[in-house]
């Protein structure tokens, strides 16, 4: 029996959070700082967006931040650390001088598992998948273990979000292949 091929995704966004140790005023980042903007009737943390690459993170003044655009771990490590040297001027404290601790929270992947669906059937006999035609074009595939979600449609493309890392990626995809087989056809 031929070994069946993995479907191949490609990340689109990487979500990650971390603490820069350091306790920030926004008003005087968003005074100082072109690429910041702060509006604190509207939210609470500041933005800060990068052009190159285009990142944006959210900025809170105990220096908890929040990446999202990166494609990339590597990416998010640089970014943070960029933006780390950027703000430590401006620091109103140093509450830690060390190497802040990314946590990547959520991992957006988008992939083919080379099948025609048929989003109905998938919808009345798979439990766990919501499908609002109507409403939107996809179906919405949640899996327990691990959390992630996948937004399937028809000619067999999907969005995967939730994940924590490639490996839950590879899992989902490998676990909705199996699972969703019989209510497909070969592309």
């Amino acid at each position: 029996m031929a070994k069946e091929k993995k479907p191949e995704f490609v990340i689109t966004n990487i979500v990650a959070s971390a603490s820069l140790g350091l306790e920030l005023d926004l008003f005087q980042l968003a005074s100082k700082i072109k690429e910041i903007e702060y509006e604190p009737e509207q939210f609470p943390g500041a933005i800060l967006k990068f052009k190159e690459p285009k990142v944006s993170l959210l900025l809170f003044k105990n220096g908890k931040i929040v990446c999202v655009g990166c494609k990339k771990r590597s990416l998010v490590e640089k970014t943070i650390e960029r933006t780390r040297k950027m703000l430590l001027p401006y620091a109103k404290k140093i509450i830690k001088d060390k190497k802040p601790k990314i946590e990547i929270t959520n991992m957006v992947a988008s992939a083919d598992l080379g099948l025609e669906l048929d989003l109905y059937r998938i919808a009345y006999k798979v439990s766990d998948v919501e499908y609002e035609p109507e409403q939107f074009p996809g179906a919405i595939l949640k899996f327990k273990e691990p959390k992630v979600s996948l937004l399937l449609f028809k000619n067999g493309k999907v969005i995967c979000a939730g994940a924590k890392n490639e490996a839950e990626i590879r899992n989902v995809l490998r676990k909705a292949k199996l699972l969703l087989k019989d209510y497909a056809e070969k592309k």
